[in-house]
């Protein structure tokens, strides 16, 4: 996720906290490095001048050159005009009460995941409480309907459709049905094409008008850039849009589209598209997203995450086995499930302070994980409550069993031996114990 501006920033940030004093050469060789940055990051032209001549104003004050901490005030100037110019506030729907209907249209190009993107949207606002319905209002990509349908009926979100010739017919339909079913939150997914043109637009403003909207969120793909920016522009002066949800995300290495959207368009990103699953669509916090770009974390997106995927009775259940020393191989598997349910592991590194510095992101091998799934997953359950029983034969049999080496098999048993005795060690010290908890607890 913006790797290429993380990096150069973190670099950055490293280089700048040190520094005793900082003065105006300092000043100028540090901006020059942010704006060479951000223009390799394919943010807007426009966006990086004013962007530079914002942060060298402040950054030259009295205050900043007589402080105590030079290097830290920079830093934080720095972070307090990226955080602007993603929008300062997160900036959430707005929702009508659940006496009656919310509608939410969501438009987009063809290919930018508007589809799969307005299922995950339904899947949020059942998870606060809401009642949703989704409309399937593409009639002309082939099979977007059928798409819609599905995914619908695979995440329990009910999805109104009908045979029609026109989208109008269909969406005046849905909001009928919505009124007599009482549902209060209606989210049309609209068609698109492989470019803007007259018929599309025109389409779009007579569903406009029928419904009525109260949010018009524009589905743009992250990975496309300055593209996005301007698809933003365009379909913000032809529908009025009121924000955007930035898909695929996740795979954005460079940043463009999402450090330039908001002081282009003057439009929020509402949210963004952090993975494949369903799940994968937060809220997009611009402070929280400027601290990953710099290197330092996002410990509360993080804990936010483990809430979400992990029960509480689960993390008792396993601070109970950590204790009493009963954590097999079994609960090792768990773990990963968990974990995977939080995202990719890239991007569980990027939330944890220093981590994204600290080492190659890219590098990290979740390949490696899914082979120590497939061996605990060919052994037997008795071989994976007690690994002491785990003779040489086994270990052959569990080689072939999971497609790896016996070189592996041995690997990760030494690795889990490993394990289970700093668990024993944090198990005896009760106090070292409390402490990390309490600091998890400040977290």
């Amino acid at each position: 996720m913006l790797d290429r501006l993380s990096r150069k920033l973190s670099e950055l940030v490293r280089q700048v906290s040190g520094k005793s004093h900082i003065s105006e050469k300092n000043i100028s060789d540090a901006i020059n490095e942010v704006k060479i940055a951000l223009l390799e990051a394919d943010v807007n032209l426009r966006v990086v001048r004013r962007f530079v001549n914002r942060t060298v104003e402040e950054a030259r004050g009295e205050k900043v050159l007589r402080s105590v901490s030079p290097g830290q005030q920079f830093i934080k100037i720095l972070h307090d005009k990226l955080v602007e110019l993603l929008g300062d506030t997160k900036q959430d729907l707005v929702l009508k009460g659940t006496d009656t209907v919310t509608s939410i249209l969501m438009v987009g190009l063809q290919g930018s995941g508007k589809t799969t993107t307005t299922v995950k949207l339904g899947k949020h606002l059942m998870n606060r409480g809401r009642k949703v319905l989704l409309v399937a209002a593409d009639l002309v990509r082939p099979a977007a309907v059928e798409q819609l349908v599905v995914l619908g009926k695979n995440n329990g979100i009910e999805v109104f459709s009908e045979k029609a010739d026109k989208p109008q017919r269909v969406v005046k339909d849905a909001l009928k049905y919505a009124g007599k079913n009482q549902f209060d939150s209606v989210i049309f997914d609209t068609s698109g094409r492989l470019h803007i043109d007259e018929k599309m637009m025109a389409e779009l403003s007579d569903i406009k008008k029928i419904v009525k909207p109260d949010e018009i969120l524009l589905v743009a793909d992250a990975m496309t850039g300055q593209t996005a920016v301007e698809i933003a522009k365009t379909f913000d002066e032809a529908l009025s849009i009121s924000g955007v949800i930035l898909s695929k995300f996740d795979s954005d290495a460079r940043g463009g589209a999402a450090l330039s959207i908001k002081s282009i368009t003057g439009k929020p990103i509402k949210f963004i598209g952090t993975g494949e699953k369903i799940e994968d669509l937060e809220l997009f916090y611009p402070d929280r997203i400027v601290s990953r770009i710099l290197g330092m974390g996002d410990v509360v997106s993080l804990v936010e995450k483990a809430q979400n995927t992990i029960e509480v009775e689960e993390a008792e259940e396993l601070k109970r086995k950590i204790e009493s020393k009963t954590f097999t191989l079994q609960d090792y598997l768990d773990q990963f499930k968990r974990i995977k349910k939080m995202g990719s592991l890239q991007a569980i590194a990027e939330m944890i302070p220093g981590m994204n510095a600290s080492i190659d992101t890219d590098a990290i091998d979740e390949g490696e994980i899914k082979k120590e799934e497939a061996i605990i997953l060919s052994m037997t359950m008795t071989e994976r409550k007690n690994y002491r029983i785990i003779s040489p034969s086994r270990r052959k049999r569990i080689a072939r069993g999971s497609g790896t080496s016996v070189f592996e098999v041995n690997r990760l048993l030494k690795k889990y031996d490993k394990m289970k005795t700093m668990m024993k060690k944090m198990a005896k010290n009760k106090k070292y114990q409390s402490k990390v908890l309490a600091q998890f607890g400040q977290n």
